[in-house]
């Protein structure tokens, strides 16, 4: 086994992630541009893309109240609706939540992102079959590849899943005020960690790298069909922009 070997699903993790980021923004971009083109109004515009992503959204923000409901923090308003923030960013929702102890705010803040990975994982494993229809096996051709997306989007509503995965999987990601609790709570994790390898407890941290491998092997995965879900819609919301831009004259900055 190499040095790298238990250590792969880091990696796998890191550049699915950031690859993913990437591509998802440059997609949501693209989408923004086409209902701005479409209705040259900003707030319909708005109301459009947020109506868009509206199932991945209440997933998002209904994970928030109920992982804050188990862990007995009073919860406030909750909205689905879009606002767009002082700094520029957009906000399709919220849910107000009472102040609390780092470990709980953390917990509440990366809720979606469990939630999100275990519905898209499960939309690809048991609605699209992924793992079925030859997405697992290795050195595909091109051929290949096009009959199983052939026998892929000829399943039973193969649209509707495929919509579903990919909003969920589009707003699943903690946003910056989900995300404002974790640097304290990784120092804490790092703080325990270091005692423990000084203590001795080195070679039981060990045992843990394996089973935390194969956890973020499979959750690579999940950000690996995400992309593969933005990637197909690039090209067609691209193209879509750049006809409309044509016949407007005008283009999205």
């Amino acid at each position: 086994m190499s040095f790298i070997e238990p250590y792969s699903g880091l990696i796998y993790f890191i550049l699915s992630l950031l690859i993913y980021l990437v591509v998802q923004r440059r997609l949501h971009h693209e989408i923004q541009g086409v209902f701005l083109l479409l209705t040259r109004n900003a707030a319909v515009a708005l109301g459009l893309f947020a109506l868009l992503f509206l199932p991945g959204v209440f997933i998002h923000e209904f994970s928030h109240w109920v992982t804050a409901k188990l862990l007995r923090v009073r919860t406030g308003k909750f909205s689905l609706l879009p606002q767009l923030q002082p700094d520029g960013s957009l906000r399709l929702g919220y849910v107000e939540a009472a102040p609390a102890d780092f470990f709980r705010e953390t917990l509440i803040g990366a809720a979606p992102f469990f939630s999100g990975v275990l519905a898209v994982g499960w939309i690809a494993v048991q609605r699209l079959n992924i793992l079925s229809i030859g997405f697992n096996q290795a050195g595909l051709t091109a051929m290949q590849i096009m009959e199983t997306l052939d026998r892929m989007i000829n399943q039973p509503d193969f649209w509707l899943w495929f919509y579903l995965a990919f909003t969920i999987s589009s707003t699943m990601l903690p946003s910056a005020s989900d995300r404002r609790s974790w640097l304290p709570m990784s120092l804490v994790i790092g703080l325990i960690v270091f005692l423990f390898i000084v203590l001795g407890a080195g070679e039981w941290l060990l045992i843990m790298v394996q089973p935390i491998n194969q956890i973020l092997k499979a959750i690579s995965l999940v950000f690996v069909f995400s992309l593969v879900l933005h990637g197909l819609l690039i090209l067609p919301f691209w193209s879509f922009r750049k006809i409309l831009s044509r016949m407007t004259g005008l283009e999205v900055i």
